[in-house]
């Protein structure tokens, strides 16, 4: 299955992916039920995995369920919990059901979520599970060697955080990360529009947006209150004060969230080298869509 998403961005649309967790059910129509509301109006689909250092309907499982659906799902791969063996056979199981891009992650750490007590696996870091997509996809083998029969095609990702850039900033991650085989970067939220204009503009002068897609991170932000615990709690969050003002003097806050979102979209999509925005929040799937059909 060739990717839609990568071709949309190639005909230099304006994507949107939205992002989905997995239910705590073993019945596949909860997930059904959970991201029909994005079907037609999301470009893709993201499936967490193992979110919060949880245990959910496995996230391979739940991205096969959207694809029987007629969405395309976003595979997100940790390195939590999975040895290299069992990393290479879900990446080959995944792309025979229909699963055409996926999203390499560190992962939560255990001692956050609610097992503390549970092993951590890391038999790959980051950079080498990447590897280990792109040598499956290059080599069509192992990276043992032994060959493999109609090797997957996937649309590789990796995750990037816009943050304030000092003239040292070289972007050597992105580098090494694109150098292993990513095609397209997931931002964590982006709220502050000045931080991420910045972040671009040295980005397009480093010449990474030639080399790989960036979507950036949104959501609805549902409250003051919410937006607060996000910027203390959430790596690589910054929502600005004049934004939590905005929201908490609303008669309304969560439709003022979605009226923000979508304006930081509006001015998103002026910004040289953003290709998209990937909307988040957990259990916010309405939400989203009601974001998503204000540009459809």
């Amino acid at each position: 299955m060739k990717s839609k998403l990568r071709k949309s961005l190639k005909e230099k649309k304006f994507v949107f992916t939205a992002e989905t967790s997995p239910p705590d059910s073993g019945n596949k129509d909860s997930i059904v039920n959970q991201v029909e509301c994005l079907k037609g109006l999301a470009d893709a689909i993201n499936v967490t995995d193992g979110a919060g250092a949880k245990s959910h309907m496995s996230a391979l499982a739940t991205a096969i369920i959207i694809a029987q659906n007629a969405m395309e799902p976003i595979l997100q791969f940790t390195t939590r919990d999975r040895n290299r063996i069992a990393i290479q056979g879900d990446l080959l199981g995944g792309w025979a059901l229909d699963i055409p891009n996926i999203l390499c992650l560190y992962g939560d750490e255990v001692k956050g979520g609610d097992q503390p007590e549970t092993k951590e696996v890391r038999d790959l870091d980051t950079i080498s599970l990447l590897k280990t997509a792109n040598d499956i996809k290059t080599d069509k083998a192992y990276p043992s060697g032994r060959k493999i029969v109609d090797a997957p095609e996937f649309f590789i990702g990796g995750a990037d955080t816009p943050h304030k850039i000092n003239n040292n900033f070289d972007g050597a991650n992105l580098i090494k990360k694109i150098n292993v085989g990513v095609e397209f970067f997931q931002t964590q939220y982006a709220f502050d529009e000045n931080i991420l204009r910045n972040y671009m503009l040295k980005l397009k002068q480093l010449g990474i947006t030639e080399k790989a897609y960036f979507i950036i991170g949104l959501g609805v932000i549902k409250s003051a209150k919410s937006a607060r615990w996000m910027n203390e709690n959430l790596f690589g969050i910054n929502i600005p004060e004049n934004i939590i003002n905005r929201i908490e003097n609303s008669s309304n806050e969560k439709l003022e969230g979605i009226k923000i979102c979508t304006e930081l979209i509006e001015k998103y999509k002026l910004i040289d080298g953003v290709s998209g925005v990937h909307l988040m929040g957990y259990k916010q799937e309405q939400d989203i869509a009601s974001v998503i059909a204000n540009f459809k």
